[in-house]
């Protein structure tokens, strides 16, 4: 079967050179101007808006046979994807900085996760399977999104509804894990099923479930049976098993529209001790091998409540009602390898988040006025819980409060029918920090001959979260504590885009030329304050600024869709000496993103072939080191690696059903030389990270059944 899917996977690089008169179907078609609803007084056309905004289609989803969030935004340019195989988690980095600078929201909505509220989730939690689109949208959303939005966000778009009486969709996935897969404890395995019922002209129910098993990858590992003391016990990349209870009630009248959406996601991660204890019995001269593991489970709740319309034609309104919350669990027990048998088990809460969310907007105060309208709105968020306990010592925590209270309001003003300009200010009142001032300004320009120009300036802080401020590891070994003082990181940012369309006969062409730069202060690290005893604390110390340019081309002829892109991002940080009592360096480190992808359509059989590639460049940071009680700044380096994915996509019986086959990370990559990990608390830095798992295969079956 393997030989299949190589010989599949290779067929993809012949496609480039083929040219044909007849059309993509249209609902195949990536269109150039569609509609985006982040950051937007109502749903409109890309071309209008004024925000650059890149979508992800759930065509190109389904070509990727994507599952969640990560194996998505692996091939996006200036993204980066983090995996931590010891965790299970993946998280990702924008425009050089990690996952608190941006927010990841799924319909407008920040989603809670470890960390808080938006930032730094895990993107393998965020299931893709009823998803109508992804918008990223780049630059300062302080104003619209509140903190924590300085380099953009990402918003997750779900499907509202169906047109028929009753839908079905249901698909099955398998995929190799590198070169190892079975029915039995090997591989990916992914199934999913959605229900949706149009009770009426108005009123719209459905019902969803997914479930992911990822079975682990061994490589040199023996598993959770091996029974000697060689460190060749368990996985080099956890195994893990998510399931996803998504449901949906909606009613749509003339002028308004309520819907009510609820997931029930449930996450179980195992992790084994590569170490064994061979727990010998001299009585009888023999051994009990004896391994000491932990089991970790993550619950997530979601509801959220939705109104909006418009009111006696004075006004559009849309406000959010949501609760959320996230458990995580840890189950650790000494495991008798040999008797299969658990003993001394201990169960503890390990996380604890809830999230109290409401939104509301008010525009479009002068009906189709076309010169100027405006945006009101507020936004309010508690979440209230306990910080992760680092040492993994699971004693009860001290449960803390961290909320934001905002109003904001914006007016876009359409000085002629080229020239529109977005001015905005946010207030932002907590009951942990200073009030926040946040403003931002934003102008798309029409230049003529379909050349486009859009820029915006603004700032948002990034507001310390739960593990910064309350972390308390203290025992006779460490003293890391977190600092209820710390103040939010100002942060501003400045991105201009100059776009070109072009249209000849059957080709469609759009280029893209963007800047930008982005700056922090009092940024927030983990430092040591006293050396004897050894203690750590988080203070406002540093500085860090990134700028980059990046070019993107895509067009369309025919069958044939290709993309192609650059970017080049440089990232300075500067530490205050003072308070790290170590020399630092302030020079800009540069770092090269390249990435391609195409897609060919045969028009008598309706077969599409595509490929994904992407360059990621060699990554440099100063890193601090400690040598014989002498701290200094050294360069970190991360080897650069290219990822390559490829797909062929078949559709049977008037696409009632759909076959994908293809294959994931062509070149192979597993572990990466990376020295960029700065000595911790009680950590040292790593020599390589696992970024992946080998080159893998996997076959996804979707049916889907409609009745009229």
């Amino acid at each position: 079967m393997k030989r299949i899917f190589i010989t599949l996977g290779c067929l993809t690089g012949s496609w480039m050179w083929a040219q044909t008169n007849d059309s993509i179907p249209k609902q195949e078609v990536i269109e150039l101007e569609q509609t985006v609803i982040s950051g937007q007084y109502s749903n409109q056309s890309i071309k209008k808006s004024i925000y650059e905004v890149r979508v992800i289609t759930e065509e190109m989803i389904e070509r990727q046979a994507g599952n969640n969030l990560a194996d998505v935004l692996n091939q996006t340019l200036n993204m980066t994807i983090i995996p931590s195989s010891s965790t299970g988690k993946s998280s990702v980095s924008m425009f050089g900085l990690d996952g608190q600078y941006f927010k990841i929201l799924v319909d407008n909505i920040p989603l809670v996760n470890d960390e808080g509220l938006g930032s730094n989730t895990d993107l393998t939690q965020i299931n893709l399977d009823d998803i109508q689109q992804i918008e990223i949208v780049e630059g300062a959303m302080g104003v619209d999104y509140g903190a924590n939005a300085v380099a953009g966000i990402i918003n997750v778009i779900t499907k509202s509804g169906g047109k028929n009486l009753l839908n079905i969709r249901a698909s099955v996935q398998e995929e190799t894990i590198g070169s190892e897969y079975n029915w039995k404890n090997k591989g990916r395995h992914v199934q999913s099923l959605k229900i949706g019922h149009r009770i009426s002209d108005r009123l719209y129910t459905e019902l969803n479930f997914s479930r992911n098993d990822f079975r682990g990858y061994f490589n040199d590992k023996l598993g959770k049976e091996h029974a000697e003391n060689d460190n060749k016990r368990g996985y080099d990349w956890l195994p893990k098993i998510q399931n996803s209870t998504k449901a949906l009630i909606q009613y749509k009248h003339d002028n308004y529209r309520l819907f009510y959406k609820f997931e029930y996601f449930d996450e179980e991660v195992k992790r084994y001790s590569e170490s064994v204890d061979m727990n010998h019995h001299n009585p009888t001269n023999t051994v009990r091998p004896i391994g000491s593991d932990a089991e970790f489970t993550t619950t997530r709740l979601y509801h959220h409540l939705n109104a909006s319309g418009r009111l006696r034609n004075l006004f559009n309104y849309d406000v959010s009602l949501s609760y959320q919350e996230q458990k995580k669990k840890a189950k650790t027990y000494r495991y008798n390898i040999l008797l299969d048998e658990a003993f001394d088990i201990k169960k503890d809460d390990f996380e604890n988040r809830k999230v109290y969310y409401s939104k509301g907007l008010i525009s479009n105060f002068i009906n189709k006025n076309e010169l100027i309208d405006f945006q009101f709105g507020y936004e309010i968020n508690q979440v209230e819980g306990f910080a992760s306990p680092i040492s993994g010592d699971y004693r009860p925590q001290i449960s803390n409060k961290l909320g934001t209270y905002d109003v904001f309001g914006s007016t876009e003003i359409n000085l002629n029918k080229r020239f529109s300009l977005r001015p905005g200010a946010r207030v932002m009142f907590s009951d942990q920090f200073d009030t926040q001032l946040v403003a931002s300004l934003s102008a798309r320009y029409d230049l003529g001959n379909d050349w486009e120009a859009r820029a915006i300036v603004g700032t948002a802080p990034r507001l310390p979260n739960f593990d910064e401020m309350f972390s308390y590891f203290v025992d006779s070994n460490h003293n890391l504590q977190g600092n209820k003082d710390l103040k939010p990181e100002d942060g501003w940012s400045a991105f201009l885009h100059l776009k070109k369309r072009l249209n000849i006969n059957e080709l469609k062409n759009e280029q893209k030329f963007s800047v930008w730069t982005i700056n922090l202060k009092d940024k927030i690290d983990l430092v040591e304050i006293n050396a004897t005893p050894l203690e750590y604390s988080y203070r406002n110390i540093g500085k860090y600024n990134t700028h980059g340019i990046t070019y993107n081309t895509q067009f369309f002829w025919g069958n044939l869709q290709a993309n192609a892109g650059i970017s080049y991002t440089g990232v300075k940080q500067v530490f205050d000496k003072k308070v790290e009592n170590a020399s630092s360096k302030d020079d800009y480190l540069y770092t090269l993103q390249v990435n391609a992808s195409a897609s060919y359509q045969i028009p008598s059989t309706k077969t599409t072939f595509s490929v994904f590639y992407k360059f990621n460049g060699k990554e440099e940071q100063y890193v601090l080191r400690v040598k014989d009680n002498k701290k200094s700044y050294l360069k970190g380096v991360k080897d650069s690696f290219s990822w390559m994915d490829a797909s062929i996509r078949q559709s049977f019986f008037h696409r009632k059903m759909d076959i994908t086959v293809g294959a994931r990370n062509l070149f192979d990559v597993t572990r990466v030389n990376n020295s960029t990990q700065a000595d911790g608390a009680h950590t040292a830095s790593n020599s390589s990270i696992l970024l992946g798992y080998g080159r893998s295969f996997f076959v996804k079956l979707v049916y889907h059944l409609n009745f009229n």
